[in-house]
């Protein structure tokens, strides 16, 4: 079982530990951050390697969508604190009882956001190159 904290980030608050951060408002509520924003939790760990397996099972849990079950509020959904431990704790137990099994999630989720950043940055350089070609037809006849 790893040994974690979850506290609410303080503004300028500087930590000696390995940490990261878990975004706790909007409906985007536990996603895992590196840099901390306005309303995040930090996660402290004992170690590099507990804090990689902390981060990767914040985010696995956060793109299944699981954190939704907790969201309270009407307006802007958030999460409590409580749960947010509660429900890392939980399923960091069930991680911990099928290491390859989870290692090997893991491992493939790294694949497809590696994959996710290489199309987002074709499609950002094809869009890019729209732009050019319509720049480039309206300054030879001259219609800018």
């Amino acid at each position: 079982m790893k040994t974690f904290r979850i506290k609410t980030h303080r503004l300028n608050q500087n930590y000696s530990e390995p940490h990261f951060f878990i975004l706790n408002k909007g409906l985007n509520s536990g996603k895992p951050l590196n840099e901390p924003c306005p309303n995040c939790f930090v996660c402290i760990i004992n170690n590099e390697n507990d804090k990689d397996f902390m981060y990767w099972l914040c985010f696995g849990l956060w793109k299944s969508k699981s954190f939704h079950y907790y969201l309270k509020g009407s307006v802007i959904p958030f999460i409590t604190i409580g749960d947010m431990k509660k429900h890392l704790r939980d399923n960091e137990c069930i991680a911990s009882k099928h290491p390859q099994l989870f290692h090997q999630s893991i491992h493939h989720l790294k694949l497809l956001e590696e994959n996710e950043g290489k199309l987002k940055l074709s499609l950002k350089m094809i869009d890019t190159a729209k732009k050019a070609i319509f720049y480039k037809l309206m300054n030879k006849t001259g219609a800018v």
